[in-house]
């Protein structure tokens, strides 16, 4: 596999979901998603995530898509194109043919399945569409909900070294969880 291209228009849709690129009009509904203790405490997004926050990570996705790094979509559901989340693919630190999976879904609208779900949608298009050998998910051991996202998609624990890091003065170990071209 190459370097993933991504389009500069992106909608992938599947079970039930719409996938689609974040626009300028959803930079006011993105806090509402994303200034969450759970968000801040699991991932790397910026808090308190405030517009400004939101807009600053629409301007980066935006970057990251043109150069190659990530696509970074907004999870909606089929029939209603309020954001819920967001799921990201991502090619950076990774060898060449591996692709990772990132997410994050709305206090609001957890319980609903929607990570699981954008999850498949968008490992099924790294393999179908991007010609990704491996898709990875890189979680904390503690962090019981995404383990529950990476069994119910199918991913399995890789033996390979915990991969440690800091963030937010938080120090942390990821564990990397797997799947292979079908």
């Amino acid at each position: 596999m190459t370097r993933p291209v991504f389009e500069e228009q992106v909608e992938i849709r599947g079970e039930g979901l719409v996938l689609r690129d974040w626009r300028e009009d959803d930079v006011p509904l993105m806090p509402a998603l994303f200034d969450d203790p759970d968000i801040a405490y699991w991932t790397p997004l910026h808090s308190p995530f405030d517009e400004e926050a939101a807009s600053n990570r629409l301007k980066k996705s935006r970057e990251n898509r043109a150069e190659g790094k990530a696509l970074q979509l907004a999870i909606t559901l089929d029939g209603d194109d309020a954001p819920l989340g967001e799921v990201l693919l991502m090619r950076t630190g990774h060898p060449e043919g591996v692709l990772e999976i990132g997410y994050a879904v709305g206090p609001a609208h957890r319980g609903q399945g929607l990570a699981a779900r954008a999850v498949r949608v968008m490992t099924a298009y790294a393999f179908a569409e991007l010609g990704a050998d491996q898709v990875v998910l890189e979680l904390e051991a503690e962090n019981a909900a995404s383990v529950g996202v990476a069994r119910a998609t199918g991913f399995r624990l890789l033996d390979v070294p915990l991969i440690p890091g800091t963030e937010k003065g938080r120090s942390f170990e990821l564990q990397t969880w797997g799947q292979d071209r079908p």
